[in-house]
This record gives structure tokens, C-alpha cells and sequence, in this order.
């Protein structure tokens, strides 16, 4: 069975398929998608600053527990 983390902002949804791959396109959709929301400055750094912690995988990873992607 397969474990899943529950996502951060679940009322918070990014359409990521059919955009461009980029890892600075998806994390400008996010960013955008958050701000939207109203979440605050502290939270989308610290988004940014796990987001970009590591690889593109982990970047997804990241992007995939903060916000629903669609």
C-alpha cells in the first residue's frame, strides 16, 4: 500500500499537464497559484527554497505536496 502525503494547500490546484516541463516554468505556475490564494510571502519562500533544494524530481516531489496538481 502506498502512502501519500496529505497536500498543504489541497484548495490550492495547478494544471501542470500540457505546460511546459521547465523546472522555472512549473515553479512560476506554483508561485503564481499560491500568491493567488493569499498565502503568505514566508511560506511561498520557504516553498521556493525546498523546491529548489535539489533535483528536478525533487521539484516535483516538492510541488506535489504543497499544492493539488492536475
Amino acid at each position: 500500500m502506498i502512502e501519500t502525503t496529505p497536500v498543504k494547500y489541497p484548495h490550492v490546484i495547478v494544471q501542470l499537464r500540457g505546460k511546459d516541463g521547465n523546472a522555472f516554468s512549473i515553479m512560476a505556475v506554483v508561485v503564481r497559484a499560491l500568491r493567488r490564494a493569499g498565502v503568505p510571502k514566508e511560506e511561498i519562500d520557504t516553498f521556493t527554497k525546498e523546491a529548489t533544494a535539489g533535483d528536478y524530481d525533487h521539484l516535483l516531489r516538492t510541488v506535489m505536496k504543497t499544492v493539488e496538481v492536475r
